[in-house]
């Protein structure tokens, strides 16, 4: 088990980064991630914007499944690196620098899709920051779907994940240890920040959205949207317990 870091950051957090496996992410998270853009019909002709775009895998298959022209945003130039290397269906990626996407102008996305970004943040007033950037590259009404964990499922441990220690409960910004196993079998460990998912609504209203609205998937419903053989490949008996990913999705206010 590697040393515990406090962020994806630099050339090594990035090749961290890249190595974790995800496999709960990719049962319980992103295919229903693209299935909340493709119910606002996020596909050919439409900009989709990927903040936290990390190495890419996510941001390029949302291009292929989508068809849509997504562009990488994230704070880490070395991520990006990966990603420019990796994720070849990207059209574009982009630096966060000082809290702002450079080269993007106001209202240029018809969706943002998010990911697992927020436990990174120490803050309520860096979450709102991240959230009023969004929606300046959000046209009106257009959607926002954010993917988190949920930390009142500490101590589980999925196949892919744990969130915190067990019997542990954990404030609103708390420093939590979260352990993600990597595709050769041994875990990462990162230290995050425990965001409840009833925090994020009151937040997204303050920066200028609207009709927010939350979904934990469940390992039945993944049967019809996530891929076979992943879903085939283990019992996923705590996923069936308790899901421990939620989805959030907002509008920007006209």
């Amino acid at each position: 088990m590697s040393e515990e870091g406090t962020a994806w950051s630099g050339h090594e957090g990035a090749q961290a980064f890249a190595a974790v496996e995800a496999a709960t992410d990719w049962l319980l998270g992103y295919p229903f991630v693209l299935r909340a853009l493709a119910a606002d019909r996020i596909g050919a002709g439409k900009v989709l914007v990927d903040y936290g775009c990390g190495p890419g895998r996510v941001a390029d298959h949302a291009a292929r499944v989508l068809g849509a022209r997504v562009l990488g945003a994230d704070t880490s130039p070395e991520m990006l690196e990966l990603a420019r290397a990796s994720a070849t269906a990207v059209a574009e990626y982009h630096l966060v620098e000082n809290g702002r996407v450079t080269d993007l102008p106001d209202g240029c996305a018809d969706a943002v899709m998010c990911n697992h970004v927020l436990a990174s943040l120490p803050t309520e007033d860096a979450l709102l920051g991240v959230f009023t950037e969004i929606r300046r590259l959000l046209r009106p009404g257009a959607p926002f779907v954010l993917l988190t964990t949920d930390p009142a499922c500490a101590g589980t441990e999925y196949a892919s994940l744990r969130i915190g220690e067990p019997g542990e409960v954990y404030a609103p910004g708390d420093e939590v240890t979260v352990r993600l196993r990597r595709t050769d079998g041994s875990w990462q460990r990162m230290r995050n920040h425990a965001w409840p998912v009833t925090v994020y609504p009151a937040l997204l209203e303050r920066a200028g959205f609207r009709d927010v609205v939350r979904h934990r998937p469940s390992v039945d419903e993944a049967l019809a949207v996530a891929d076979p053989d992943l879903v085939a490949s283990r019992p996923w008996s705590a996923e069936r317990a308790g899901p421990p990913l939620v989805i959030t999705k907002a509008r920007a206010a006209p």
